[in-house]
């Protein structure tokens, strides 16, 4: 019998026919007028009366990661998004799940787990994360986040200083290669325009702590051969217990920005500083143990001390030349990090350090009878790891007798494991070609190259120990196909061919269940082809309708699983095949006293042929993702005075590959109120009260894909009061 928790009544919710929304959104679309204004861009100071209408937006709105020149979104073959995060004020910004709710086909799961970062998932690419991100191409300003094996930590990007995210809802291989499941590219928010401004923020909820302090500044120098110099600077730091057991954070990081044109060509520096010195893993629990108290720890992590400390550092420059179509860019990056990291099983220790760059430009000519647009680009990334591996002897006592995994009793680190180099190298390159045909048809085809170097330096040879040195070259080619129809000014409608290429990280591919070091010869990258159709556009003006249709195939999922009799280690294998089809649909709506946002995700993964063993999961669900996810948020806006409501709901979720484990579905709604005080002299405040998880439900926001001992279950948030004081001055 499957075993689900029954601690949630929320079954009924998300009834409803995915399919016919697209043809209703494309009769409505093509149906209404376009009524574009024209009006000059509003300034964010004014009143809420003058706020910007969903068309001006869409007007207005240029994005880059797509890897062309900046553009409309109307003229792109591809599911884009752009997270509100204006639209819902007072923001904890703890998590990128503040930041990323509403987006259809975007899923992220909050671990309640300080030492794990949130697991993201975009058309289930990354829902099978142990940790870290997978699947999932993660940017900052358009510089890599992803590591060339495909894995991000997402721990060290600092959230204060973000202004906006963009992200592509499809596979998009062709464009960034490995791990392009999907596309996030967090910005950073715009310096003042005013010589010097201030923006603090204090939150306080559930025993932690958070504040930050928020710089930036300004010059309007149009004369010399350095003009427009720009700068911003952002420090956080958040301590405190989190609402689980053994789970205490003591974080700071800092993040600067300095940007000018020096000759027509504009040049910007980034600094990035992450310091945690403690953040405790309070682990997974069974459903009998989710069901009596979501508060409790893995007991065994609290007797392990299963924690991490993390430093790291990165240093960014980037350099954009061109306007309009014709655009040159370029980016150099180099980083370090350290990682300690008791688990159950053992101590991880990782050096880590990374470099890269990349060089891309497009531009468009009309030399023949139709436009044509032409792009091309090449990106390389390095990444060494130093990883040392020691036995646990944290419950051993001061008092016990010395062993040979433990020589030194009361000492937590033992005797080593593992001791290898690892090394990944990553370079691709691509190329994109589009036509812009008559009736504005958009007609494109990009193609890119991806090389993928793993390697294995085993520093830990002995008698009984052989030398696991190894060597890996994964390697794909990725095309895509794509055509977009701009039927109005503001509806377009768009169908795509794309392709995914995802290698297992390095992580991956040296945990072996056998316990063996080296490289795992065993498992293979898996490869991903899609078919998409969608429309997006604005209906009177101020209702953006945005619909997605998908169906992907892909061979060789990689599909993880605990080690057996070994707590917290996690190994991968190859599924056969596996089938996704998925619906995405999203409206929004902004007036000067309101602004209201749905999105509902409706997907079908199973696995086609997949089999283990003796066990034949042929027709089962891929587990960690929900048949239904409908996420909502209102904002009401009047004199100063504003409220915002959001909240998730989401059907069951399986937990493991046979289908017999699932997540109960679930409903969690949050409401902040607050005040922006008129401005005295040079400052504003804007306090905030807020309550999470209001209802106070228990349920998995997450869950552990085929789990040893039972432990499932990550907990959601209980419910908890909120306080956030915002002070600006300039």
């Amino acid at each position: 019998m499957p075993i689900e928790p029954r601690f949630s009544s929320t079954r009924r919710i998300l009834r409803c026919a995915p399919f016919s929304a697209l043809g209703v959104a494309v009769l409505t679309l093509a149906a209404t007028p376009a009524r574009a204004q024209s009006r000059p861009p509003v300034d964010s100071g004014r009143a809420d009366s003058e706020r910007v209408t969903r068309a001006q937006d869409v007007q207005r709105v240029r994005v880059t990661v797509t890897r062309d020149a900046a553009r409309s979104p109307l003229e792109l073959p591809f599911a884009w998004s752009r997270a509100a995060i204006d639209d819902r004020p007072a923001l904890r910004r703890s998590g990128v799940g503040d930041l990323l709710l509403g987006l259809p086909g975007v899923q992220v799961q909050d671990r309640a787990n300080p030492s794990q970062d949130p697991r993201i998932a975009i058309r289930g690419f990354g829902a099978r994360s142990a940790f870290g991100v997978r699947g999932v191409r993660i940017l900052r300003d358009g510089i890599p986040l992803t590591l060339p094996d495909g894995q991000t930590p997402l721990d060290w990007l600092d959230l204060e200083s973000v202004g906006r995210v963009d992200v592509v809802r499809g596979t998009a291989a062709a464009l960034y290669g490995n791990a392009a499941g999907g596309v996030i590219d967090f910005r950073s928010r715009a310096p003042s325009a005013r010589p010097f401004a201030i923006d603090a923020r204090l939150w306080d909820g559930g025993g932690l702590q958070r504040g930050s302090v928020l710089a930036s500044g300004s010059r309007r120098d149009t004369t010399g051969v350095v003009q427009g110099g720009a700068w911003l600077g952002s420090v956080t730091r958040t301590t405190g217990d989190g609402p689980r057991q053994w789970s205490h954070l003591d974080a700071t990081s800092a993040f600067g920005r300095a940007l000018a044109t020096v000759g027509g060509t504009r040049f910007e520096v980034q600094g990035t500083r992450y310091d945690t010195p403690r953040a405790e893993n309070t682990g997974a629990l069974t459903a009998a143990e989710l069901a009596r108290d979501p508060r409790l720890p893995d007991s065994l992590n609290i007797t392990r001390r299963s924690r991490k400390a993390v430093q790291q550092s990165q240093l960014s420059l980037l350099a954009a030349r061109g306007n309009g179509a014709n655009t040159l860019n370029a980016s150099l990056f180099v980083g370090a990090r350290t990682l300690d990291n008791p688990l159950p099983f053992a101590i991880v220790a990782v050096d880590r350090h990374v470099a890269g760059g990349s060089l891309h430009g497009a531009f468009r000519t009309t030399q023949w009878s139709w436009p044509v647009r032409l792009g091309a680009g090449i990106d390389a990334q390095r990444q060494v790891d130093d990883r040392r591996n020691f036995e646990n002897c944290s419950t051993l006592a001061a008092t016990a007798p010395a062993t040979t995994l433990c020589p030194k009793p009361g000492t937590e680190r033992g005797a080593i494991r593992l001791n290898q180099q690892e090394r990944v190298g990553g370079l691709g390159g691509y190329v994109r070609a589009e036509v812009e045909a008559p009736h504005r048809v958009f007609a494109s085809a990009a193609l890119r190259y991806d090389r993928v170097n793993f390697a294995v330096r085993d520093r830990f040879i002995t008698a009984t120990n052989l030398d696991d040195s190894g060597e890996r070259v994964l390697s794909a080619v990725s095309p895509m196909l794509g055509i977009s129809w701009r039927a109005r000014p503001l509806m377009s409608v768009y169908a795509n061919l794309s392709t995914a290429f995802e290698t297992p990280t390095i992580t991956e591919l040296t945990n072996q269940d056998n316990g063996a070091a080296g490289l795992n010869a065993l498992l293979d990258p898996q490869r991903t082809r899609t078919a998409e159709i969608g429309v997006q556009g604005v209906l009177w003006s101020r209702l953006r309708a945005d619909v997605a249709l998908f169906r992907a195939s892909v061979r060789d999922e990689l599909v993880p699983f605990d080690v057996p009799n070994q707590p917290g280690r996690r190994a991968f294998r190859n599924a056969g095949r596996t089938s996704r089809q998925g619906v995405e649909t999203n409206l929004t709506a902004s007036s000067s006293m309101f602004d209201i946002g749905v999105a509902h995700t409706w997907s079908r993964f199973e696995f086609d042929t997949y089999r283990v063993g003796a066990a034949n999961y042929d027709g089962k669900v891929i587990p960690g993702i929900p048949a239904h996810l409908l996420q909502a948020y209102v904002t009401a806006r009047r004199a100063g005075w504003f409220a915002t409501v959001d909240g998730t709901a989401s059907s069951r979720v399986s937990a493991d590959d046979a289908s017999s484990v699932f997540a109960a579905g679930y409903a969690a709604w949050n409401v902040r109120a607050g005040y922006t005080t008129p401005r005295v002299g040079h400052v504003r405040l804007e306090p905030t009260v807020g309550i999470e998880n209001m209802f106070d439900r228990r349920y998995a926001g997450s869950v552990v894909i085929n789990a040893t001992r039972s432990r499932y279950f990550e907990p959601g948030l209980p419910r908890r009061l909120t306080f956030v004081m915002r002070i600006q001055a300039e």
